[in-house]
C-alpha cells in the first residue's frame, strides 16, 4: 500500500508508516483488554500518522469502535468506516446536533448543556463524560448521579451508549489518584446499572486490569510509544523517518556549527547536514549544546550525535567517527527507527512521544507499509 503525499525527490525526508505494526499493536492490546472491547484512538490525524491509512488497516485488524476528538474528524472518518462507531471526545458544538446525526457520530457528552441539548434535539446514543479528577471535561460526580436518577426514572430523553471517564495520572506507576479515580468510577458505573463503561487509556490497558471496564481506548501504544515508561515497551515501533543529507562538510576544531554556536567543535570535524528541521516536527529541543547533548541518528548503521541546534530545515550530524568517504550527498540518516525509539527522541528534546508523532509535518515523502 503506497501512501506518498510527496514525490521522494522533491522531499527531504521520507517517513515510512508500518500498518502492520500497528495493526499488531492494537491485537495485542485487544487480547490484554479481553473480556472488554478494545476500542481504537484515531483523532489528531491517527496521532499525525493519517487516519485515511490508519483507520481501516485497524478496522481490519478487528476494531470496531473509534475515538476522534472533533466532529471534523469524525467527517474524515465516516466514509472510510460506514459501519463503525465514532465517538466525538469533545463533546457536542452548540447547534450541531443535525450533524451529528448526520455523520452517525456519537458526542461524549461533558457537560449538563450538552446533555440539555443532545435531548431537546431528541438525540441517539451518547456518551456521558463524567469527571473523576482530571478537571477538564465532564460533569462532576454529583451531576452525574443526577444523570443516573433520570435515565433510571426514563427522563433522560436518549439512550446513552457509554458512561467514561478518563485517568489523569495512568502513565505513573500506583499514583494514588488512579486509585481514586477508579474507585469514584465504580460509584457512577453502578449508579448507571447496565450502561457499559470505559475508563482505560493505553497506560491501564496494558498496567491496570482494575481500571478496563466493558471498553478500553488505547491510543498512543497503538502507535508505538512507550505508555508505561517503568517497564519496557511492550509494543512495536510503528514509525521510521530518514532525513536526507544534503551536504557533508568539514569544520575546524573551535568552530561553532549552526545557529548561535550553540556547539563549539572540540576536533576537527566532519559534519553532515540532513534537511529534516523543526518545521518538520523534529523538534528545536532536541539538538544540542556544548552544556548538554542531544538526540542522535543512525548513519549506515552507526550512531552519531546531533551537534548544535536544530533550525527550521535542517539538522547537523557530526560523523567524524565514521571512515572517511563513508557518508556521501543523497545518503539517508535515520531519525527514528534501527533502535532509536519515538520516547527516545523525545526525551532529548524535554517532551511526550505524542507532541512527536502528532507534530511531524507535511513534507515528508510518507509511505505505509503492511
Amino acid at each position: 500500500m503506497d501512501g506518498t503525499f510527496r514525490p521522494p525527490e522533491e522531499a527531504g525526508a521520507r517517513l515510512i508508516v508500518d500498518l502492520g505494526a500497528i495493526a499488531a499493536n492494537w491485537r495485542q492490546l485487544a487480547d490484554l483488554a479481553a473480556p472488554a472491547e478494545c476500542a481504537a484512538v484515531v483523532k489528531a490525524d491517527a496521532y499525525g500518522l493519517g487516519a485515511a491509512q490508519v483507520a481501516p488497516a485497524l478496522w481490519d485488524a478487528g476494531a470496531r469502535t473509534f475515538f476522534v476528538a472533533q466532529l471534523a474528524e469524525a467527517r474524515v472518518l465516516r466514509p472510510l468506516l460506514p459501519d463503525a462507531v465514532i465517538y466525538v471526545l469533545n463533546g457536542l458544538t452548540p447547534g450541531a446536533t443535525a450533524i451529528v446525526s448526520e455523520l452517525r457520530a456519537r458526542p461524549v457528552l461533558g457537560s449538563l448543556p450538552e446533555i440539555g441539548e443532545w435531548q431537546a434535539a431528541g438525540g441517539g446514543e451518547a456518551a456521558i463524560h463524567v469527571d473523576t479528577g482530571m478537571n477538564r471535561l465532564g460533569i462532576t460526580l454529583e451531576e452525574a448521579f443526577g444523570v443516573a436518577e433520570r435515565y433510571s426514572a426514563g427522563t433522560l430523553g436518549f439512550q446513552p451508549s457509554l458512561i467514561m471517564s478518563h485517568l489523569a495520572c495512568a502513565d505513573e506507576e500506583a499514583h494514588p489518584l488512579t486509585v481514586r479515580q477508579i474507585a469514584d468510577f465504580r460509584k457512577i458505573v453502578a449508579a448507571f446499572g447496565d450502561v457499559p463503561a470505559s475508563l482505560a487509556n493505553s497506560s491501564a490497558t496494558i498496567a491496570n486490569p482494575d481500571a478496563r471496564f466493558d471498553l478500553c481506548r488505547p491510543g498512543i501504544a497503538v502507535y508505538g510509544g512507550n505508555p508505561v515508561p517503568w517497564r519496557d515497551n511492550p509494543v512495536r515501533p510503528v514509525v521510521r523517518l530518514e532525513g536526507r543529507v544534503v551536504q557533508v562538510r568539514d569544520v575546524p576544531e573551535g568552530q561553532g556549527v549552526g545557529y548561535g554556536a550553540a556547539e563549539m567543535t572540540k576536533r576537527p570535524s566532519r559534519i553532515a547536514i540532513v534537511s529534516v528541521g523543526y518545521a518538520d516536527g523534529f523538534l528545536r529541543a532536541g539538538g544540542s549544546s556544548s552544556l548538554r547533548t542531544g538526540a542522535e541518528t543512525i548513519v549506515r548503521g552507526q550512531r552519531c550525535p546531533l551537534i548544535g541546534r536544530i533550525s527550521m530545515d535542517l539538522l547537523a550530524v557530526d560523523v567524524t567517527d565514521m571512515p572517511l568517504g563513508s557518508v556521501s550527498r543523497g545518503d539517508f540518516a535515520c531519525l527514528l527507527g534501527d533502535g532509536i525509539t519515538v520516547d527516545e527522541v523525545a526525551g532529548h528534546a524535554g517532551t511526550i512521544s505524542y507532541e512527536m508523532l502528532t507534530g511531524l509535518g507535511a513534507r515528508y515523502a510518507r509511505t505505509y507499509t503492511i
